[in-house]
């Protein structure tokens, strides 16, 4: 393989924001076995995409007292799952004071 197929190919693997959004979330639930909830944050990096995931960790009836976590999630150039670390816990209806 050329040194500019090499080039493309490397190209052609580079995941779009809104797949890198979706694994992280997607990834994340599952290994966790909790219900996704959003996804607050997604930055390119060199190696691949880190991204904040919001995940339902324990559903409360009323929805507002359900209890949600935040996780920083590292993914690799292809999209997949490589860390991740819980950054906050928090009740669903709480709301920032900064």
């Amino acid at each position: 393989m050329s040194a500019t197929d090499d080039e493309t190919h490397k190209t052609s693997k580079k995941l779009d924001i809104a797949t890198a959004m979706r694994g992280a979330s997607e990834q994340l639930s599952e290994l966790l076995r909790c219900e996704p909830g959003s996804v607050s944050a997604v930055k390119a990096t060199e190696d691949g995409w880190t991204a904040e995931v919001e995940i339902v960790e324990l559903e409360k009836v009323p929805d507002t007292m359900s209890v949600m976590a935040s996780y920083h999630v590292t993914l690799d150039a292809e999209g997949q799952l490589i860390a991740y670390e819980r950054t906050r816990r928090y009740a669903r209806g709480q709301i920032d004071r900064r």
